[in-house]
């Protein structure tokens, strides 16, 4: 089956920009290795950024119909009271709010969106084995999928296959890749949510951890943050140890965490962040993150991801129409949107270093320095959570 353009990986950028693609008349194959959308502990979020652009396709009166939890306020408690973060209501946006919904929901979404496009072609179950490159240029992929193996070509392969990309592995383009240390790993867990509490979104810091509670209907989902590399002797302490030490941060759920009666119940994220140096070559592009793995901070995974697909989209799609994409086609995707990536991760990285390793110092009291309350930072942390840097609009190239 020939296409045009092959993108390895349905998550966030792949399926936004085979939609994208397919709705400016280009042939697509997006290939994703598991069989549905539904993975445990994934991005829930839907920025500001993300809407708009959804909202430019005619798309984004529809997924709000989705379940959905609506954040505009960011609030962390914490020894000394609750401390504001950012407030997005005040931002000059249709949407000032993040949406939180399942990414599985999302996804599905978007790829019904897709197929009413007749170039749209999706492909589930399909494991990419190897890149095909003759005379340097990378021309599709073999995959394997329940029956057999197979063969794709196209004029483009679009690696979108997320923090542990098959596709940069293959390419060989993972060599080029700038590693940042991360002082803090995530543990992903569920408990039950009384009616009658808070909706929404609630941080709390305290007792060298982090923990923050979204709404999941009848559940609260739990990132619990602890020191770099220190689950395994946690884990070594029993379920119980887990338990006192939620319970130490966030008193609120001590008639709840007995329902954690096993560690299979708990998911581990190793939190690690990079950024390739170069996310092309010829006949290949990586976006999202398989050119640049995000840190959970801040959720800026999924609006980073999103943002890149729409700036290929607006790229590419002329290059594709005519049969040939260059090299320089491929650098002008990365050029513009290299910057905004680095920015972010150097933010984030100073944030981590400065306010969250101190937090996770179980030794020394924490508090949050007096600047955090200043309000030109809180109008400032709004406008980052909600548009990250250069956020994309579709251009429409149909």
């Amino acid at each position: 089956m020939p296409s045009s353009c092959i993108i390895v990986g349905a998550g966030p950028a792949g399926m936004m920009l085979a939609y994208l693609l397919a709705r400016n008349g280009i042939d697509v194959t997006l290939l994703e290795m598991h069989g549905d959308f539904d993975r445990d502990f994934r991005g829930d979020t839907v920025h500001p950024s993300i809407l708009q652009v959804l909202d430019e396709l005619g798309l984004a009166e529809d997924v709000l119909q989705l379940p959905h939890t609506e954040i505009s306020d960011f609030t962390i408690q914490t020894a000394r009271g609750a401390v504001k973060i950012a407030d997005l209501h005040h931002l000059k946006t249709k949407f000032p709010f993040i949406a939180f919904m399942p990414q599985a929901r999302f996804l599905e979404f978007l790829a019904n969106a897709a197929k009413k496009f007749p170039t749209f072609h999706l492909v589930m179950g399909a494991q990419v084995i190897g890149v095909i490159e003759e005379n340097g240029v990378v021309c599709g992929v073999r995959y394997r999928s329940a029956d057999g193996e197979h063969e794709l070509r196209g004029i483009l392969t679009v690696g979108a296959d997320g923090r542990f990309s098959e596709v940069r592995k293959l390419s060989g383009l993972a060599s080029t890749a700038i590693k940042m240390s991360q002082p803090m790993d995530v543990l992903w867990l569920r408990v039950p949510r009384h009616p009658n509490e808070t909706r929404g979104l609630l941080g709390r810091i305290g007792n060298g951890h982090v923990l923050i509670e979204l709404e999941r209907g009848a559940q609260w989902q739990i990132a619990f943050v602890i020191p770099k590399g220190t689950f395994a002797q946690l884990r070594a302490q029993g379920i119980e140890a887990l338990r006192r030490e939620l319970v130490a941060t966030a008193p609120e759920l001590q008639d709840r965490v007995n329902t954690l009666t096993d560690w299979k119940q708990v998911s581990l994220l190793t939190v690690q962040a990079d950024r390739l140096t170069r996310w092309y070559k010829p006949g290949l592009l990586l976006i999202g993150d398989a050119a640049h793995v995000m840190s959970p901070a801040g959720g800026n995974g999924i609006n980073y991801a999103v943002m890149d697909a729409v700036a290929a989209a607006n790229l590419l799609t002329a290059p594709l129409k005519a049969g040939c994409v260059t090299v320089d086609d491929l650098a002008r995707v990365q050029k513009r949107r290299e910057r905004p990536t680095r920015i972010i991760q150097t933010i984030v990285n100073a944030a981590q270093n400065n306010l969250l390793a101190r937090a996770l110092d179980s030794q020394k009291p924490f508090e949050l320095p007096g600047i955090i309350r200043a309000p030109f930072i809180g109008n400032l942390a709004a406008r980052i959570i909600a548009f990250g840097i250069r956020p994309e609009h579709v251009a429409d190239s149909r």
